[in-house]
């Protein structure tokens, strides 16, 4: 049995949305892997003055991500969970601000 063309688009059509779907699928589940270091130190690149230094510093903040070695330990999670709820960009530019955001000790 021959089959026409009309009924070859109707098999590709929802393969298409399928493959859409699982793509847009893995993108989101994998969005969310990022660690709360990871997390803080995209922050602090939203503190920065123009899109060009901002885009500079995620780079740089992917690089390092990518060249550790090993995972952060859970100590350090939980201190970049608390320094991540408390850094204000508003404040970055004084002392206590960047202790705030882990930009100083």
């Amino acid at each position: 049995m021959l089959r026409s063309r009309s009924d070859c688009g109707r098999v590709r059509r929802p393969m298409r949305h399928a493959v859409l779907l699982a793509l847009t699928s893995l993108l989101l589940v994998t969005s969310g892997c990022k660690s709360q270091c990871r997390l803080l130190s995209e922050k602090a690149c939203d503190c920065t003055v123009n899109s060009t230094d901002k885009t500079a510093c995620l780079t740089r903040a992917s690089q390092q991500d990518s060249t550790f070695n090993s995972m952060p330990t859970a100590e350090d999670e939980d201190r970049c969970e608390a320094l991540l709820e408390q850094c204000d960009c508003r404040l970055v530019d004084t002392a206590a601000g960047k202790m705030r955001c882990g930009l100083a000790n």
